[in-house]
């Protein structure tokens, strides 16, 4: 269904308000004006706040997740198979490149999806899943064949550090831009930046796994030490 001329103005604005200002931040008032629409307009197309948020991911994120279904499907049914890691990643970053949108901004959105996660909006998070989980879900069961060495909870950390410096990368596009122009006489575009991207996060799934003790361990041994030794401890 196509979206209606008021409800496309509405997201146009809400989305690079939210990314401009934060999701709290932004009030239906400032995103009403910036739309030239009234309130009633935004309560009866979306109903609350909330929901409005939510609209401005699903427009990304439905025909994202369409499109990554149909490359998993062609990288299953290829010679390579699903098990190569570099061509799982180069099926995440094709679709993330070409994205369809109606602005085509995707610094925009890789701000929104940072926002997701560094505020206080765990209704989005809840409703991303919800909507979300299989395509998630197919691509960690891919994620897993290609790296068998890794247990669950390393594998969880390495995918979030991974997604981490891709949002942080395009959404600073326009600075990284600049500074590769200004200090190292470079012109760079998104593919470019992608494929210096790519390596880095190849080795960030493929590093050695580290010799990490849990805090609780630590915590353990230190008072071990503090009952073996009275005098060093602090009694009440």
């Amino acid at each position: 269904m196509v979206p209606s001329d008021t409800v496309t103005r509405i997201l146009d604005a809400a989305e690079v308000l939210f990314a401009e200002y934060g999701f709290s931040e932004t009030s239906l008032r400032r995103i009403t004006g910036r739309a030239e629409v009234n309130l009633a307009a935004v309560n009866y197309h979306f109903g609350s706040k909330q929901a409005l948020i939510q609209a401005v991911f699903f427009r990304y994120l439905d025909p994202f997740s369409v499109d990554l279904h149909r490359r998993l499907d062609a990288l299953e049914a290829s010679e390579a198979g699903a098990s190569n890691l570099e061509g799982l990643l180069d099926t995440l970053f094709a679709s993330v490149l070409e994205m369809p949108s109606n602005n085509h901004d995707l610094r925009t959105f890789m701000k929104l999806l940072g926002l997701a996660y560094s505020q206080a909006q765990r209704h989005l998070r809840d409703e991303l899943r919800s909507h979300y989980g299989n395509i998630f879900s197919r691509f960690l069961k891919l994620l897993r064949q290609a790296t068998p060495e890794l247990a669950d909870d390393e594998r969880f950390w390495r995918l979030h550090f991974m997604l981490g410096s891709v949002i942080f990368t395009l959404s600073g596009l326009n600075t990284l831009r600049d500074i590769a122009e200004h200090d190292y006489h470079q012109r760079i575009t998104i593919r470019e930046l992608a494929q210096r991207l790519k390596p880095v996060a190849l080795h960030a799934l493929r590093a050695p796994v580290a010799d990490v003790t849990p805090a609780c361990v630590v915590d353990h041994h230190l008072d071990s030490q503090v009952a073996s030794h009275p005098k060093t401890g602090t009694h009440s």
